[in-house]
């Protein structure tokens, strides 16, 4: 149920499926909810500005059914982003939904 949704400037993420897999394991440990429903999406190449500047940037939204601790989260996915695609912590932005559980489907049933 956790989802983390990367956009980003960048053409291109190196490793871009081992960056995923780190970071599907750091949402599935700070939310502590089983990897096995952790979903990552990453998107490059999108258009985006930050600040009235067109140099690398990044979007991130974070949802999940409970278990969201975004000052201590953003913090771990700003290090591990920026560890990975050498984007500033001060060009990313996270965005942080806590979604009922009637409102997330999964397996042809919802979680609520």
């Amino acid at each position: 149920m956790p989802l983390v949704k990367i956009q980003t400037s960048l053409s291109k993420v190196n490793d871009d499926e081992n960056f995923l897999k780190e970071i599907s394991t750091e949402l599935s440990t700070l939310t502590g909810k089983p990897e096995a429903y952790v979903m990552t999406l990453l998107q490059t190449n999108i258009p985006m500005t930050f600040a009235g500047s067109n140099d690398p940037c990044c979007f991130v939204e974070i949802k999940s059914i409970g278990s969201l601790n975004p000052s201590l989260m953003t913090k771990c996915f700003c290090n591990l982003i920026s560890s990975h695609t050498n984007i500033p912590s001060n060009r990313i932005y996270i965005a942080f939904e806590d979604v009922n559980a009637r409102e997330w489907g999964f397996n042809g049933n919802t979680f609520g």
